[in-house]
């Protein structure tokens, strides 16, 4: 059993997002586990009263799991708007898994930065291999020079990371 589940808020498109993120997971060529949806239970009909009046049919608890990772998902109005603030890192293996979940996931070209982008959806995702060997090594050059490329970067490039740490 997994102690912490992230937990997104949708206004209206919670099905329609756990397919989707459900389904760019399991094309992953490089993925470790299966992505899955595990349930979707629905708003009763006929709430005609309170908050959630007229949300006949849609999500009121989506639980997904991508790569082994379980979320829960739910259509609850536009009260509550993701941020930024909280993301979801994708530690990627190689160069082609980078490209394969940018392709799938960075919608917002205005909010790429450093590896991070943002989906349709408006959720944040951290897309990066490993980072430790660039940014944590006992080298404080090549880690100084390798942290000044990815500044640079929206996309993650490994061969760049590599070239800027070797000087």
């Amino acid at each position: 059993m997994q102690k912490i589940t992230p937990f997104m808020w949708f206004a209206d498109k919670a099905e329609e997002a756990i397919n989707y993120y459900v389904e760019v997971f399991s094309k992953n060529p490089a993925a470790s586990q299966p992505s899955k949806v595990v349930t979707i239970k629905y708003y009763p009909s006929g709430i005609k009263e309170g908050p959630m009046a007229g949300f006949d049919g849609k999500v009121l608890t989506g639980v997904f799991e991508l790569e082994g990772q379980r979320f829960m998902a739910l259509d609850g109005g536009p009260v509550f708007q993701p941020s930024g603030a909280i993301s979801y890192l994708i530690e990627c293996k190689d160069q082609a898994e980078i490209d394969y979940f940018w392709s799938k996931l960075s919608a917002v070209p205005e909010a790429e930065q450093c590896g991070w982008c943002k989906d349709k959806y408006g959720f944040t995702w951290q897309i990066t291999p490993d980072m430790t060997k660039w940014m944590n090594d006992t080298n404080k050059e090549g880690s100084d020079r390798a942290m000044q490329a990815m500044l640079k970067m929206k996309k993650i490039d490994i061969a760049a990371l590599e070239m800027a740490y070797k000087g």
